[in-house]
């Protein structure tokens, strides 16, 4: 399960009860999310292809086979250049409200990148996760207290959401951003992983990774099976909890 920004683990704690005496569930946090280390921007550049390579890394030192991988916002794009690099060990793609191109930014997205104040905003007062407790959520008034409380519990100093912020600027908005090329390759690769058991999970009423994504993904993966869920947002897995176990329960015992 690769969580995406600005969750962690803790974003797929419900899978995990549900699935983790019957499965072996690994739930990574990326670097400097959740409870893993924070390095220096001198000691780890925070882009896409280094997130690869970290998964990757996992995967052969775990020796992780027969793989059913369930990626959610940035970690799409992580999970499937994973796979794309090692397809052999995965089986299974269920793709949560994620991309693994490049795709229509948000004003409200872009606004984070303004120069200093974006910075100040997201690392600086955690704008940005503070934020996604109400608009990444259908849930009446957002998500519930203790939820919204984990979501936030590992971001409480600016070194600790230094990871937040680093995975909005490293966004492709421009044609000489290093992370374009990656992406860019993901994207051409996608149609090597048509072959497999595709589940695509999506909330419709999300304003980021919005319905186009969906739309792009089934034209790529067409024997997909896709449930849409027209009153869920960004965090389905939080908004439809209990609908998506179902669909596992069927899709893994099937």
């Amino acid at each position: 399960m690769v969580h995406g920004n600005p969750t962690w683990s803790f974003y797929w704690r419900n899978i995990v009860r549900a699935f983790g005496k019957t499965h072996r569930a690994v739930v990574p946090d990326h670097l400097g999310c959740g409870l893993s280390d924070v390095p220096s921007l001198q000691e780890y550049d925070y882009q896409l292809a280094s997130r690869i390579e970290d998964l990757c890394r996992l995967i052969e030192e775990l020796d992780l086979r027969d793989i059913t991988l369930l990626v959610h916002d940035w970690g799409g794009a992580i999970g499937l250049g994973a796979a794309e690099e090692m397809p052999d060990r995965f089986s299974r793609l269920v793709l949560f409200n994620t991309g693994a191109f490049v795709g229509p930014c948000p004003m409200r997205i872009r606004l984070c990148r303004t120069p200093l104040l974006g910075k100040l905003a997201v690392q600086g007062c955690n704008l940005f996760a503070r934020a996604a407790i109400k608009m990444a959520t259908e849930q009446q008034g957002g998500l519930p207290k203790e939820v919204a409380a984990g979501m936030l519990a590992p971001y409480s100093s600016w070194k600790r959401r230094r990871a937040v912020y680093q995975f909005v600027a490293d966004i492709p908005l421009t044609k000489n951003h290093p992370t374009l090329a990656t992406i860019e390759k993901i994207e051409h690769r996608l149609p090597t992983l048509a072959e497999k058991e595709i589940l695509m999970i999506w909330g419709m009423k999300d304003w980021c990774f919005s319905p186009w994504y969906l739309n792009k993904f089934e034209s790529i993966f067409p024997a997909a099976q896709v449930h849409r869920f027209e009153d869920a947002g960004h965090y389905i897995v939080e908004d439809e909890t209990e609908a998506i176990i179902e669909i596992l329960q069927a899709t893994l015992n099937g």
